[in-house]
């Protein structure tokens, strides 16, 4: 999906368009040379053979009509060699637009040999060596957090072993770490797979959001005010999108009541509102806080968390088609809104 913080290509006017400009400036310096040739030719020759016969108005006519239809000629002419060059150009621009919306199996044809086609074949060196940069960073960290798991089991059952020897404090706090490194694994595993491009995903299917939404909210004792909306989708990670978003809300909501809404946005989107009461976000951290691993300065650890679930909110719903931001609340605290396509 295309990143929605980018936002649509901005259309350029049909007056700024490299290809217009060129050709234009080409048209005006040949018409100029042509009117130039012109008054020349009137002002050094102006009896001609067949003068008398036609008159000196006919003939200024005839004169004006040639110098129409040779720039018409030369127009035509150099039109396809100008926008051969610039719609190379073009495909170069959309080529670097769609690598930097995250596909970066991206190429761009190689053209000729002159320097649109030398900065397209460094274009596709370099994204060649980006991909495999990132490919193999995402393959150590999947596999790394996939060997995670067989030590994590046997310290889970090392720890359940020694329950009886060790004071509840210590219990308590070895249970915690061992939830906290469980889900870290999960999550990066998730966002592993989330943020691989063309990863195999499940077929979509009707997913009723508000039921969804309305076992989260119970097992969290949020309110819920929603009408029956649905969606296509994948079930899984969209209950773990509203988990998410559910948990964060009370984890940082500093006990303050926290509010789920589900409205439509329009006749083909829905509008997810989770808010809470709490101390806050900063408007200058609203857009980091869906950075994985970033925690809010002061944001105690204690609490919880491991930094990825916003993240993971954010890749779900564009995934999904939808995008998901950090709001202000009314009335203290802050919201977080995600916006995901309706049922048709």
């Amino acid at each position: 999906m295309p990143d929605a913080t980018r936002g649509p290509a901005t259309r350029v006017p049909p007056g700024q368009r490299l290809f217009v400009r060129f050709y234009l400036a080409l048209l005006a310096s040949l018409l100029t040379a042509a009117v130039l040739f012109g008054l020349a030719h009137l002002r050094f020759d102006p009896v001609r053979a067949g003068l008398a016969i036609v008159g000196p108005r006919m003939h200024a006519m005839g004169f004006v009509v040639l110098l129409v239809a040779i720039a018409l000629v030369v127009a035509a002419g150099a039109y396809p060699v100008v926008r051969r060059l610039t719609r190379r150009l073009e495909r170069l621009q959309r080529s670097v637009e769609a690598w930097g919306d995250g596909q970066l199996a991206t190429r761009v044809a190689v053209e000729g040999e002159d320097e649109v086609a030398r900065l397209a074949a460094s274009f596709n060196g370099a994204a060649a060596r980006i991909e495999a940069l990132v490919g193999a960073q995402k393959s150590l960290l999947a596999n790394a957090s996939h060997e995670l798991r067989s030590p994590l089991a046997r310290i889970r059952m090392a720890a359940e072993l020694m329950a009886g020897q060790a004071a509840p404090a210590i219990q308590a706090e070895l249970r915690r770490n061992v939830a906290e490194l469980d889900q870290l694994i999960d999550e990066v595993l998730l966002a592993s797979r989330l943020d691989a491009v063309g990863a195999v995903t499940s077929p979509p299917e009707e997913v009723d959001l508000t039921g969804l939404l309305a076992e989260e909210c119970a097992r969290v004792g949020a309110t819920l005010q929603a009408g029956a909306h649905g969606m296509m989708g994948d079930p899984k990670l969209l209950r773990r999108m509203v988990r998410n978003l559910v948990e964060n809300a009370v984890r940082y909501g500093a006990g303050s009541k926290v509010e789920v809404r589900l409205a439509a946005a329009g006749p083909a989107a829905l509008r997810l509102d989770v808010c809470d009461g709490g101390p806050g976000i900063p408007e200058s951290e609203r857009e980091r806080v869906f950075e994985p691993f970033y925690r809010v300065p002061g944001a105690s650890e204690t609490a919880g968390g491991v930094g990825l679930g916003l993240a993971l909110v954010r890749q779900i719903a564009r995934r999904h088609g939808g995008d998901a931001q950090c709001l202000p609340n009314g009335a203290g605290g802050c919201c977080f809104r995600v916006t995901l396509p309706r049922a048709r």
